[in-house]
């Protein structure tokens, strides 16, 4: 794993009760000197909900700071993702259903609008054109982004250009709820586009079944392009989710940063991939840790 993204250490306090293991790594591109992914995976409420984040920086010659970008991006999902949990999720007197799925629906809106006010900041003091005075260059930071909360009983998906969120169900072929086909070029929606929020979409889905939600797993379009077709990715999303179950979490993550670097070294692309599992109500949940970015601004 890349300096940029360490663990920060121990997850979150009150996470004995855990109700989902958490994956995450990320491997830079062949030939690249840093990563321009930038990801963030932590349990919320009490351990009872899973934040999940990805975001690839289009990393482009006009994309010079996108790095930054996908930082902030993850780092912005994150701070939504837990008002969320916080006022949709969580208290004797949250709201019902439809409340919730208005509060889902903006959660879009108000990540574009935090992210764009740090790449304003930024540029007030470090312009990328070097030319103080003008309009941001939000061209600069350019980034897609990936973003989930899980429970036992909601999931909800977000996404702002490429990328896959994939569903794996104890039974069942696993599940690509936002899937738009195959990418035929590199052009993708942003998050420097204006107005982007609203060319985000979103996967609301209750979980009111009696069985196990599914594991959820997030990566960059590096990841699923190494494959020859979609199929194929699948097939590697359920193999990871069986083999947390069969080997145990802190396994599956030792291995992440060696299966994601024979994907970067076949599609030359940064490679991320962060996931969670739920935990057999049944069984002692493992401890957990939390991703974040570390690159000072």
């Amino acid at each position: 794993m890349s300096d940029a993204h360490a663990a920060t250490g121990p997850h979150l306090a009150g996470s004995a009760h855990a109700a989902f293991r958490l994956l995450g790594q990320d491997v830079t591109g062949r030939g690249k000197e840093y990563s321009q992914d930038s990801h963030l995976a932590f349990l919320a409420a009490d351990g009872g909900a899973a934040v999940l984040a990805v975001a690839d920086g289009h990393g482009a010659a006009a994309h010079f700071r996108s790095d930054l970008g996908a930082r902030w991006a993850a780092e912005e999902f994150a701070a939504c993702a837990r008002r969320f949990v916080a006022g949709a999720l969580c208290g004797e007197k949250s709201p019902g259903w439809p409340v919730r799925r208005e509060m889902a629906r903006d959660l879009p809106r108000r990540l574009v609008h935090g992210w764009r006010l740090r790449v304003a900041r930024h540029e007030a003091s470090a312009p990328a054109h070097g030319r103080a005075g003008q309009a941001p260059a939000f061209d600069a930071y350019g980034s897609t982004l990936l973003g989930v909360v899980l429970t036992r009983e909601l999931l909800v998906c977000w996404q702002l250009g490429d990328g896959d969120i994939t569903l794996v169900w104890n039974e069942g072929p696993p599940e690509a709820p936002l899937y738009a086909g195959q990418d035929l070029g590199d052009e993708t929606e942003s998050l420097c586009q204006p107005e982007a929020w609203l060319r985000a979409r979103m996967h609301w889905r209750p979980l009111t079944g009696k069985g196990p939600p599914p594991a959820v797993l997030l990566s960059t379009d590096g990841l699923s392009k190494s494959f020859e077709d979609h199929d194929g990715f699948l097939g590697f999303a359920r193999g990871v989710r069986d083999r947390v179950e069969s080997e145990g979490r802190a396994q599956v993550q030792d291995k992440l940063a060696d299966w994601l670097g024979h994907a970067a070294a076949h599609s030359g692309d940064d490679t991320t991939l962060v996931g969670a599992i739920p935990v057999p109500l049944e069984r002692t949940p493992e401890r957990t840790t939390e991703r974040t970015a570390e690159r000072p601004e």
